[in-house]
Order: structure tokens, then C-alpha cells, then sequence
């Protein structure tokens, strides 16, 4: 065999997997078609946060005379520089994964992957050459792409996904964003404090429809203090493009409404890249566009496995990290355990930001759980009011018989700071009268935590 170990892919799971495989010392090849990193240090999580940062700074500038800071002259925006530094910000992070790779002996391969066999891979580069790499184990990483509808094509030019927006030319004065999750939601945010004139529609009754109501209720009335539209229970029916703009027919509960905009994002979701990488050539099972895997990422070939957005569970960069890892550490004989997929950290970067993790409120009545509720407002934050980020809370649930933590649910400046300290808490099992008793850092944002689980039994303080 040429290698120990093949991936197909260099996004967060391929990349950390050949860094953890290299570690146990496998001789390892990564096959990347693409930019080294994947979407998610090229054209997802990394590159739209540096977005995000310039338009937090626009904001801090427009708003400067409220902590006291005079400025002259008006604060523009150079959307053409915001862009460029997004798309530098996005390339040192792809050359400093080039350089791990150099770092643990990984060798790169450039070009497209495709399965011919149990233990095969053939690589056709850019040139159309071909040839073929053999490996003990092969692991399948290629990610997701923007899902499209079907009555919303994607043209690249207005009607475009996230990719074409991190990079458009100029800046719309008029979009709408199709989609209110995580991805639609941050450029929602993004455009419109910039001054984009933004519509944010959404199918389901509620924006982030994946987070606890409170916190989406929070996130709408954030967006609207923007002045951004946001409609709920809508549908876009249709896009007519033919006369350069775009005339967006729109269905809502009081009727159908049409809307001109420059530019229609389409932020309905991802789907998996799973064509033309050969699973058609093997006996790997295939189920609702994922591919089937057990709880170590073993498909039902021997010896190939998968990971990342094209299997069960959340389409994230860090869960697909934390996949690899397990995937790889199982290969090499070590004694690990599953991942445990309720205790996985969901994070959407508007401003405020929003972190969850376990079960909603609603879920844990649903499961049956008799709950204790503890939540503060960081209205009531020292550090929060000083710091003028006074919207949002924290939101804390306990299973009222055993003081369990069922999940927490955040909305506020830097909440995506914190909602590690309740991934650590649920991992070791800790009650809530164990969070009120660890001392707190005062002011910061974090003693909130203290003090929703301490609203939770009747002892909070500075509510």
C-alpha cells in the first residue's frame, strides 16, 4: 500500500484527522480538489466572522459618542477593503494548515478523488491526468455545498449562495436572504449594518427555528432595532430577474407580496458532496443523502469511513473535527468512546451572538422532565452594562429531581465565549447547586452563568 491512510478532503474534519492520524504515526496523503481547508477556512466559518468583525467595528464607530468618544467627519464603509481583508484573513489560515501538513509529514494531493476500490483512490488533477493511490484505510471528508431550491436556481450574478457572497463587487443597497439559520442569519446581520436594506424571509413561525423561542424572539427584536424586515411563516414562490433587478414574489400569512432587491441570497441549508467521488463503484450504503456510518465512521465497506457534513448528525466544523479524531484513534487500536451528540455546542455569530447546547425548554417538557428555569438578563450585568452589549440572557434548565443540566441557551455579546464552560459542566455531570458554589469572575459576562442557575433555585442575587 502507498499509505496507511487516505482522506478525500481537507475541510475541519479531513485536515484534523490527517494531523491526529500523523500523530499515531501513519503514514498519510490528503486528496484536495480545492483550496486546503475546506469551505469552512475558505468560504464558511472563518472568512464571514472577519466580515462580521468589520462590521462590529462600523457599528462601535457610528455609535462612538456614546462612550464618549467624539469622531469627525462621516463613517463610511469601503466594502471593496472589508471584502479584501475577509479573503486575507481566510488564505493565512489555508497556508497555515499547508504548513501543518509539512509539519507531521502529511503529503497533499491535489485534484478530485475517486473510490475504484476497496483499498483505491484515483486522483485526476487539473490537467485531466489520472493515477491511482493505494491505502490500508480511506476516509471519505468532502463536505457540503449551498443546497438549492427549486424554484430559487442559483445564478452566481443575483440570485447567488454563500460563497458569492463574501465576494460580491459592489455592495448591494437591497437584498433578501432566504433562510434565517445560522448561515442566513449572520449575513442578514451583516449587510444591513452595513446599509444594505435587508428582508430576512423565513418558513417556519420563527427566526434560528433551531434555538429555544426566547432566544429567537431576542434575535427578532435585535434585527428589527436594525430596522431590518424580517418575515416569518413566508415562502419565496418565485425570482424574475429578467429585468436586472430582482422582483421577489413572496407568500405570507396575509397574502402574496412582491419586493425588488439587488441581490437574493439563498441560505436554505447545505447539501452533502457525495456525486463523483465513486461510491457508486462500492457497497458503502447510502440513506437520505448521507452516507451510513457506525459510531466510529465506519461505512459498510471495510476500511472506508466517513465523517463531516455528508453523515448523521450536525453539519459543523467542530463536530466534524471532533469526528475525525475519534475516527482515526479507533483505526489505531486506542480505547475510545463515542461521540456524544447531545452535549455538541451550536454557535450563530449576529450581533448579539447566540450559543446553545442540550435541550431546549419545550424539549425538556416534551421528554418529560419536571425542569427548574433559571435566566438573567444581561441588563442586570455589571460588565454588560459598561460595556453597552445590555441585549440578551442566559438561559439555564435543570432536571428539577437531580439538578442535571438539560441544556443552556444564550443570546448576548460574546456568548460563543461562553458556552464552553457548559460543554465542560454537562461532560462531568455537574448540578446546578455546583455551578452556583464555583466562584464567578466579577464583572464579566460569564458570572451570568452563576446567576441564571442560581434564578433556577430562588438564590440569584443581583436580580
Amino acid at each position: 500500500m502507498d499509505y496507511d491512510l487516505i482522506i478525500i478532503g481537507s475541510g475541519p474534519g479531513g485536515y484534523v484527522a490527517a494531523i491526529r492520524a500523523a500523530q499515531l504515526k501513519m503514514k498519510v496523503a490528503v486528496i484536495e480538489r480545492a483550496e486546503i481547508g475546506g469551505i469552512c477556512l475558505n468560504w464558511g466559518c472563518i472568512p464571514t466572522k472577519a466580515l462580521l468583525k468589520s462590521s462590529q467595528v462600523f457599528e462601535y464607530l457610528n455609535h462612538a459618542s456614546e462612550y464618549g468618544i467624539s469622531t469627525t467627519g462621516e463613517v463610511k464603509v469601503d466594502f471593496k477593503s472589508i471584502i479584501a481583508r475577509s479573503r486575507s484573513v481566510a488564505e493565512g489560515m489555508s497556508k497555515g494548515v499547508q504548513f501543518l501538513f509539512r509539519k507531521n509529514n502529511i503529503t497533499l494531493i491535489q485534484g478530485s478523488g475517486r473510490l475504484t476500490g476497496q483499498n483505491n483512490v484515483e486522483v485526476e488533477d487539473q490537467e485531466g491526468k489520472k493515477k491511482t493511490w493505494t491505502a490500508k484505510n480511506i476516509i471519505i471528508a468532502t463536505g457540503a455545498r449551498s443546497k438549492e431550491l427549486p424554484n430559487l436556481k442559483q445564478d452566481g450574478k443575483k440570485i447567488i449562495g454563500y460563497r458569492e457572497a463574501m465576494t460580491l463587487p459592489v455592495q448591494p443597497k437591497s437584498m433578501v436572504v432566504v433562510g434565517s439559520g445560522a448561515i442566513g442569519s449572520e449575513f442578514a446581520g451583516f449587510y444591513q449594518t452595513i446599509g444594505t436594506d435587508v428582508t430576512l424571509v423565513e418558513f417556519l413561525p420563527r427566526v434560528v427555528p433551531n434555538e429555544d423561542e426566547e432566544v429567537s424572539k431576542q434575535l427578532e427584536r435585535s434585527f428589527k432595532k436594525l430596522k431590518m424586515k424580517v418575515m416569518t411563516n413566508s415562502t419565496v414562490e418565485s425570482v424574475d430577474t429578467s429585468k436586472g433587478k430582482c422582483k421577489v414574489t413572496i407568500k405570507t400569512p396575509k397574502g402574496t407580496e412582491t419586493t425588488d432587491a439587488d441581490i437574493v441570497l439563498s441560505a436554505v441549508g447545505v447539501t452533502p458532496n457525495l456525486e463523483g467521488i465513486g461510491l457508486e463503484k462500492t457497497d458503502i450504503k447510502v440513506e437520505k443523502s448521507k452516507v451510513v456510518v457506525d459510531d466510529y465512521y465506519r461505512t459498510t465497506v471495510p476500511g472506508i469511513y466517513a465523517i463531516g457534513d455528508i453523515v448523521h448528525g450536525p453539519a459543523l466544523a467542530h463536530v466534524a473535527s471532533a469526528e475525525g479524531i475519534i475516527c482515526v484513534e479507533k483505526m489505531a487500536g486506542m480505547d475510545v468512546g463515542p461521540l456524544d451528540y447531545t452535549n455538541i455546542p451550536a454557535c450563530t455569530y449576529t450581533s448579539p451572538e447566540i450559543a446553545s447546547c442540550g435541550l431546549t425548554e419545550t424539549a425538556a417538557r416534551e421528554a418529560g422532565y419536571e425542569i427548574k428555569v433559571g435566566k438573567f438578563p444581561f441588563t442586570a450585568s455589571g460588565k454588560a452594562s459598561a460595556s453597552g452589549t445590555k441585549d440578551g440572557f442566559i438561559k439555564l434548565i435543570f432536571d428539577a429531581a437531580y439538578g442535571e443540566l438539560l441544556g443552556a441557551h444564550m443570546i448576548g455579546a460574546n456568548v460563543t465565549e461562553l458556552i464552553s464552560e457548559i460543554v465542560v459542566a454537562r461532560n462531568l455531570e455537574t448540578t446546578g447547586h455546583e455551578i452556583i458554589k464555583s466562584v464567578h469572575p466579577h464583572p464579566t459576562m460569564s458570572e451570568a452563568i452563576m446567576e441564571a442557575a442560581a434564578a433556577a433555585y430562588g438564590e440569584v442575587i443581583n436580580l
